[in-house]
This record gives structure tokens, C-alpha cells and sequence, in this order.
């Protein structure tokens, strides 16, 4: 297996155009426990790596205008700890609870995304913030919408000569929110989770809503039906039925059967609309 740690972008997109298979790595917080778990059922061959955590320009987040831009390497203690409106605080919340401190301080916003994982904490908020992944090769770049680049399980629309530089989120009205379910408070993997962003008018009648369910289907899905349902009306738990989770498939593994996934994502929905309506009480 070799190595490599180009030192600028364009090194590293001459590399993916020149190499058959090459393993992108940023904060390598995935790929070294995935590496294990090969080698435990005897898989020894690894594709060679290519570490992009030396690249300049690949971190942080800025103000564009009429969107925001996160770098490919943008960590999830940069997003804590960004000054940003409260359009993001579904997704700092996310940050809060991926993995522990040491994991945010490495983890990256597009590690996560091109790891693909059902139960990447990331993609909910992501995903109800209408971002979109920045995708470079040696030629070309392309914008694809969150929704479209991740398009199955641990799969995602990435060629092997391209990577992802960055995250768009365009500006828009709103307050984000984000619910986690879990087997414990820190340090799990999600059992069920629900993003969520809210525009409500002075009178708290809801202009826009936005929500994601994660952990609950081979990609984290948008509730489309419900967000239509929403509009022009206060928010209210009892307005959230199954039918709007209804195209939801949950699995049943080790950590909770599909059934009981169901369950609680109804549930996690039913609180983030009390969340996002200002009320304290826990939804019936």
C-alpha cells in the first residue's frame, strides 16, 4: 500500500487522474476503525491512500455572499466554535454529539458526507439546510445537490478521479434544530435522528420548514410530505402522523429493531416541532 500526502490540490487531482484506485483521507477518524474491521475478516489488501489534510485552502468557513462555504476539511470543532446564525444550530448541535472531543477535533464535514453512513450525524442537517457538495476533478468542477451525491448505502456519486472540496449552504431564513437518539448521550452511534429548519412569521405561522430523518433508511431522507403540510400554519406535534414517515426503512441490527426505529423518529419529529415552536413541554 503505498502513500500519498500531496502538498496542493492540483498535485493531489493529478494523482486520482493517474491511479486506478486511490483511498481519500482527511481526519481519519473512519477510515482507520473500517480498516480493522477488513482486516478481522481477513481482508489484507487496502487501496493506496491519499491524504488531503496538507492541502491549503481545504479549511474553514466563509461568507460568499449569497451562500456559505465549508472546506472539505472544515472540522466539527471549527463548526462549534464558528460564529454563524441561527440557521446553523441544528448542525452545531450534530457537531456537539459526534463522537467525543478528541473525534470532533479531527473529524471532517466532508468526511462524514463521502463516508455515506446511514447514521452520519452530519447529513440530517445538511440535508435540511439544502446544501451542496462541491466536487472537483483534474478538468472539471461540478455542484451536486446532498441529496443526489449520496445515493445509497456507503455510496455516493463521487468518480475515482474526483474529490469534494467544500459545502455550499445557500442563505435563507431560518433557525435549525437538531434530536438524537442514542443508547447513551455521547459517544454512540445514532439509533434514530431528526434535523430540522423552521421560518415562522412574527406570529408563528411557519413560512418554510425543512426536516431530515437519519439512521432510518440507507440514506437519511427528507419528509417532504410534512414539511408541505406545515406551511402557513403553527407549529404542532399532533400535525405529524406515520403516513409522513411512512417511506422510512428501517433495518434491524444490534443496536435497535426497525420497528422500534420507526417509533422514535416519529417521536424525535414530534419533539423537534415542540423544539422549534418555543414550547418546553415534550410532545404526547
Amino acid at each position: 500500500m503505498q502513500y500519498h500526502q500531496p502538498q496542493s490540490l492540483d498535485d493531489a487531482l493529478a494523482l486520482l487522474s493517474a491511479k486506478a484506485e486511490l483511498k481519500i483521507l482527511a481526519g481519519a477518524t473512519d477510515v482507520y476503525p473500517a480498516k480493522t474491521t477488513r482486516a478481522g475478516w481477513g481482508q489484507t489488501n487496502h487501496p493506496d491512500v491519499l491524504d488531503i489534510s496538507c492541502i491549503p485552502g481545504l479549511r474553514g468557513i466563509a461568507d460568499n455572499g449569497d451562500h456559505w462555504h465549508f472546506g472539505a476539511l472544515t472540522t466539527w470543532t471549527d463548526i462549534i466554535r464558528a460564529d454563524l446564525p441561527p440557521l446553523f444550530d441544528g448542525l452545531k448541535a450534530a457537531a456537539r454529539e459526534i463522537g467525543g472531543v478528541q473525534i470532533q477535533n479531527r473529524g471532517t464535514i466532508a468526511g462524514n458526507i463521502c463516508n455515506a453512513s446511514p447514521a452520519a450525524d452530519g447529513m440530517p442537517p445538511l440535508l435540511s439546510l439544502d446544501a451542496e457538495v462541491e466536487v472537483v476533478s483534474r478538468y472539471v468542477m461540478r455542484r451536486a445537490p446532498l441529496a443526489e451525491f449520496i445515493d445509497g448505502y456507503r455510496h455516493t456519486t463521487l468518480a475515482p478521479h474526483e474529490m469534494v472540496t467544500g459545502i455550499r449552504v445557500p442563505k435563507q431564513a431560518g433557525k435549525g434544530h437538531f434530536l438524537k437518539l442514542g443508547a447513551r448521550t455521547y459517544l454512540v452511534i445514532s439509533i434514530a435522528m431528526v434535523a430540522g429548519v423552521f421560518d415562522l412569521d412574527d406570529k408563528g405561522i411557519v413560512r418554510s420548514a425543512k426536516i431530515a430523518v437519519g439512521a432510518c433508511s440507507a440514506v437519511a431522507q427528507r419528509l417532504t410530505g410534512l414539511e408541505q403540510s406545515l406551511v402557513g400554519r403553527t407549529l404542532d406535534a399532533a400535525s405529524v402522523v406515520p403516513e409522513h414517515l411512512a417511506h422510512l426503512q428501517p433495518i434491524d441490527d444490534v443496536r435497535a429493531t426497525g420497528a422500534f426505529r420507526q417509533a422514535a423518529a416519529l417521536q424525535l419529529v414530534k419533539d423537534l416541532i415542540v423544539a422549534a415552536s418555543g414550547k418546553q413541554r415534550r410532545a404526547a
